[in-house]
């Protein structure tokens, strides 16, 4: 494995704890600087609904997303690392954010229930992803059938993410923005 693909963390599936913890310094030093708000309004999100942050590292966007679903919203904050989980454990807890869930995933599974979210959303993840097959099917298991899936390119171009996306027949790219694809399932 190259440098280059350990720091991005390309195909590694779960970085390194120091990694992590870098990564999740980094994600505040940056925060002032990068509007999550603008990229949560692009989401549509609306009270009541069911939201997954999948790959939500940190929970940069846990605290805006809980307050605009509502008491009667849902959020499932997803992460492979349980360093992740462990600290959007504390932020719910601090911010007592009664509509937020963590969720631990191990080999690509989740314990979301199926055809519950009406919103998946996979920000700055999805160049880690090693088997990506894997990793849209347990998407597409949860979503919803007119459900949506936001997903960003990360540290790979473009082009590599539609054909991730496309090869396994379970999506639809609908729309394409600068920094993300929004898909619906098929």
């Amino acid at each position: 494995m190259r440098v280059s693909d350990l720091l991005l963390g390309n195909e590694i599936d779960r970085m390194p704890n120091f990694a992590f913890r870098m990564m999740s310094v980094l994600f505040r030093v940056m925060k002032p600087f990068f509007p999550y708000e603008k990229i949560i309004d692009q989401m549509k999100i609306q009270k009541g609904m069911t939201v997954v942050d999948y790959g939500c590292g940190p929970g940069n966007y846990i605290s805006e997303v809980a307050k605009r679903l509502g008491g009667k919203g849902k959020l499932y904050a997803a992460d492979v690392h349980e360093l992740a989980v462990k600290e959007v454990d504390k932020k719910i807890k601090k911010e007592n954010l009664g509509n937020v869930e963590t969720v631990l995933v191990e080999n690509y599974q989740s314990k979301i229930p199926d055809r519950v979210a009406d919103l998946i959303y996979a920000m700055d993840m999805f160049h880690m992803v090693k088997q990506p097959d894997r990793f849209l099917a347990e998407l597409h298991r949860i979503v919803k059938p007119d459900g949506r899936l936001i997903i960003e390119d990360g540290h790979q171009p473009r082009q590599k993410t539609q054909d991730k996306i496309l090869q396994t027949q379970l999506w639809e790219i609908v729309s394409q923005e600068k920094r993300y694809l929004v898909c619906k399932p098929v």
